[in-house]
């Protein structure tokens, strides 16, 4: 484990502005609103707000604030946060992001999970591929088995508790089904997507109502799974060189799951996406980032043999503005012990309501025994 910390050259932030004011706008037809993307009005106001009033050295002390390390785990440099709870017994809690976030995801809830009598210990990693991590895309079960070594070679923990949602969730659900000895328990805020793998004369009718609304959401708003999937390195270039058009990439999927007036709200603030943004955009991360989708539909398709159930304790947290799945569809992967409809929310709840998600995830890790 060696200590890292958070320094970008100002040459960085520079070349960052003057790329952004040299931005080759492409219009937009009157009215299209949102409909076609990312609309350009919205993204004008929030790149000039990023060009002249974002303050990124804010931002990076606050990326600093907590202890960080890297350490090389099977040849990959991994970066992660260690926080020690407070409390008189702190439970291990390894936290997963998914994409286009990071672990600044869970920046908020920190000290809010850090203190008082239930607290824990944190350890929150940055995904192979993103932010200060290698950048070097593996599949979601590959990433838990250097989470299972992370925790318990080098930080020593016997035993731990894991959450993660998005691609985080994949990742959680692997470690409970492959570690089941190691793992306590685990929470996710979503259980995965009907692939057309599943025989349908198995499913219920609320799982098949799910399939249904899936297929339709796939369509209208899932070019961006597919064009990852399948074409990240084309995607690649044009992201990583630039900001705008990253910025629109990423906000277009915010959109995807939240009305235009909430996307800031949805990632707890203009600033906060825009610290998310940087994250990809000082370690220019874009393209191995999305190659994990690749790298995940590889392992899908593949024909090998699934993860099976885990019969890990398992709680759900359903956010109203996630894909509402049914409690069943859950029950076919994980051993659900909680399940709970969120009464507000979204897809990134740490940092829309980092009291709401601190809340639920000590509840739900301290009432398992």
């Amino acid at each position: 484990m060696e200590p890292f910390t958070v320094n970008i050259p100002e040459s960085v932030i520079s070349d960052l502005k003057n790329r952004i004011r040299n931005t080759r706008w492409p219009g937009e037809a009157e009215g299209s609103d949102w409909h076609y993307g990312t609309n350009e009005k919205y993204l004008k106001e929030l790149t000039n707000y990023w060009e002249n009033e974002y303050e990124w050295r804010k931002y990076e002390q606050q990326l600093n604030q907590y202890p960080q390390y890297t350490v090389l785990i099977d040849g990959i440099s991994i970066h992660f946060q260690y926080i020690k709870g407070k409390g008189p017994n702190p439970k291990p809690l390894i936290l997963t992001h998914g994409w286009p976030d990071s672990y600044y995801r869970f920046h908020k809830i920190i000290p809010l999970l850090t203190e008082g009598e239930q607290s824990f210990d944190l350890i929150i990693p940055s995904i192979p591929g993103f932010g200060f991590s290698d950048k070097k895309a593996i599949s979601s079960e590959a990433v838990a088995d250097l989470w299972k070594k992370l925790m318990t070679e080098i930080l020593g923990y016997k035993n731990f508790c894991a959450a993660g949602g998005d691609i985080g969730m994949g990742v959680v659900k692997a470690l409970a089904s492959k570690y089941p000895d190691t793992i306590e328990a685990i929470h996710l805020t979503d259980a995965g997507y009907p692939m057309g793998q599943e025989d349908p004369e198995s499913m219920s009718g609320d799982e098949k109502k799910f399939a249904q609304f899936v297929q339709q959401w796939w369509y209208s708003e899932g070019a961006y799974a597919m064009v990852q999937s399948t074409k990240p390195q084309s995607l690649a270039y044009g992201l990583n060189d630039s900001p705008v058009g990253l910025a629109a990439w990423i906000i277009s999927f915010i959109n995807a799951g939240t009305p235009p007036e909430l996307i800031e709200k949805a990632m707890g603030g203009k600033d906060e996406i825009l610290t998310n943004i940087m994250i990809y955009w000082v370690t220019q991360t874009i393209g191995s980032s999305a190659k994990m989708y690749k790298e995940d539909a590889a392992a899908l398709w593949s024909g090998g043999e699934p993860l099976k159930k885990s019969n890990v304790p398992a709680g759900i947290a359903v956010f109203p503005r996630e894909a509402q799945f049914p409690k069943e569809w859950a029950e076919r992967f994980v051993n659900v012990v909680s399940f709970k409809n969120m009464d507000e929310g979204g897809h990134f709840a740490a940092l829309e309501l980092p009291k709401v998600f601190a809340d639920e995830l000590r509840s739900f890790f301290y009432s398992v025994k």
